[in-house]
Parts: C-alpha cells; structure tokens; sequence
C-alpha cells in the first residue's frame, strides 16, 4: 500500500518552491490511490520559527491538501533515532568524531585534497579509526568498506575478514530522473549522524521516520537528490526498507539559485480561493501540469489523473 509524505522544516511560511514539492507528493499518493503524511522536520531547531508549522498546515489546507493521518513532530522523536545510532555503533557503522570544521579544513590542504560540496568539505576520515585523545564532538556514519549492493550481514561479515571487500558506486532509480550513481565515500565521505551540538542530523533523521512511518514513496525537490545515496546507505546498514524516489523540478530565484526564504522568498498567496488556485496552477506548470479546472477541487482531481497517466503506468 502506497505511504508518501511531505516533510517541510518549519522555518517560515510555505513559498513557490515548498509548495511544488507538497503538490508532487500529494498528487503522487493521490494517483496512487494511497496515503498523504505531513511530517515537521524540526530536528534543527536553531532554525525553527515559533509557529510556522501552523502558517503551513493551514497554507496547505487552504490549497486542499490535507493529509490522510495527523503530522508528526521529528522534535518528539529522539529515541528513536537514539536507537538507530546505537545499532550503527554496535555494527561498527558508527563513530565518534572531534574534528572541527576548520580541524577538516586543515588536514585537507595537507593533503592537497580540499574539497567541498556546498558549505560542506569532503570529511576525510581522520576520526575513523580512533580521537586521538581529541574530545567527541559528533558521530559519523562509516563508510569505509561498505558494500551497499550487498546484504547487510555479508558487510558485517566482511568487515571482521582480513581482506576487507572494497567500497563500490551505489545505483539507485530516480522515478523522473532515470539511473542515478554516487560513491558516497569519495564524494561526501563520512557524514554526520548526530551533531556537535547535540541536534539529530538530517540524514539519519528522515531515514528512521520514513521506515517508522511505512513510507513507501519519496517526493521532494531536486535539491534533495544528492541526499538520497547517503540514505540508501543508512537503509541498508539498518536494515530498513528502501522507499522509491522521485525528484521534481526546482523554483529558482532571479539570481539562479533555488528560491529559499534565504533569497527573498515570499509566503504563498493562498488566503482565498482564487488565490489559492492560482498557487497551485503555478506550483502544477513546474510540473508540467497545464490541465484546466474553475474550482480548486476540479483543478486537483483533474491533475491527479494526469499525474496518474505520466507516473503510474501500471494503473491503465
């Protein structure tokens, strides 16, 4: 049965972008004739808005979106990705780090390797094999020596052998995008699962709450593609099941660069009904949705049966 979900951090009203991201996952359980989650992603509360989850949740429901089950907060969450570290740890999956930013910096031009991917440099494993006396600031994710094309307990086995196997390119299918490849190890390194100060990464996050919530379909903006091999990789090391993916186009900003509230932004217009309509026929020719409807409900069920014809072929 198909579970997908729209997972917004509550940093501000919903804009352009957020809200063709929460149409495509919307339509996409819609045409699917399965369910709708909300999920709050606000395990980074340092950069959490004090109400912005509710400005969202009405934003959507202004635009007939509403989900089929109640939100769920990642704030509320924590043992559960407690959990999940500690069997990361337990398999040798998971270790502590005590390398500052600048720590990374500094190891990486000794080796002529500096690197970065976004604000981000390419983690170059000095922690992996111990601190070296260096207090623990986070916990990272091993990726030396991990085969994710292979069964978890080959991996374990492997890795207590004398010739450890060695790392391989992860494929995975993007359901718009086509065949995807990534070798996390060389691309992004070992990343973080839990932070220097103390908040839930990310990645290990959306992991454990797409398997706790049965999510069987992944549908967010292009923007978060890179993620995704970093997430296979915490699927297969948890033994988790590994949702589908799908990656729609980007809002862009005058500057080319993905519309953020960081780049001015605006909340979506949906205070009326025609106003709302009008958002979402935007937010629906991103997607290459030109269909017609007069009222906001004719509108989306007209939309769910195109979306349905270009993205579930099995349904005809």
């Amino acid at each position: 049965m198909y579970r997908g979900r729209f997972a917004p951090s509550p940093t501000g009203p919903l804009h352009a972008g957020s809200l063709v991201a929460a149409l495509a996952s919307w339509l996409d359980a819609k045409a699917h004739g399965g369910t709708w989650l909300i999920r709050i992603e606000d395990v980074d509360t340092l950069r959490c808005v004090s109400g912005a989850d509710r400005t969202m949740l009405k934003q959507l429901a202004d635009c007939g979106l509403h989900p089929d089950e109640p939100p769920v907060y990642q704030s509320q969450r924590g043992a559960l990705y407690q959990t999940a570290l500690n069997q990361l740890i337990a398999q040798k999956q998971a270790y502590p780090c005590g390398c500052s930013r600048q720590d990374i910096e500094t190891v990486l031009r000794t080796l002529d390797q500096l690197r970065t991917r976004g604000s981000a440099s390419v983690y170059p494993g000095t922690c992996r094999h111990g601190l070296a006396s260096k207090p623990a600031r986070s916990w990272r994710f091993n990726t030396e020596n991990f085969t994710p094309n292979q069964p978890v307990a080959q991996q374990i086995r492997a890795q207590a052998a004398p010739n450890k196997m060695a790392y391989e390119v992860l494929n995975w299918t993007d359901r718009a995008l086509g065949e995807q490849t990534q070798n996390v190890q060389d691309e992004v390194g070992d990343f973080v699962l839990k932070r220097a100060d103390g908040l839930w990464a990310y990645q290990l996050a959306v992991v454990v709450d797409d398997a706790a919530q049965g999510v069987t379909d992944v549908v967010r903006g292009a923007d978060l593609l890179d993620n995704t091999a970093r997430q296979i990789l915490l699927q297969r090391a948890l033994n988790l099941p590994e949702p589908r993916y799908l990656h729609t186009p980007l809002v862009l900003a005058p500057d080319g660069k993905k519309l953020s509230k960081q780049n001015g932004a605006t909340a979506a217009e949906v205070h009326t009904r025609q106003s709302s309509l009008n958002a979402l026929r935007m937010a629906g020719r991103m997607l290459g949705l030109e269909n017609q409807g007069s009222t906001l409900a004719d509108w989306l069920a007209s939309s769910v049966q195109v979306w349905k014809s270009r993205f579930c072929p099995l349904s005809h």
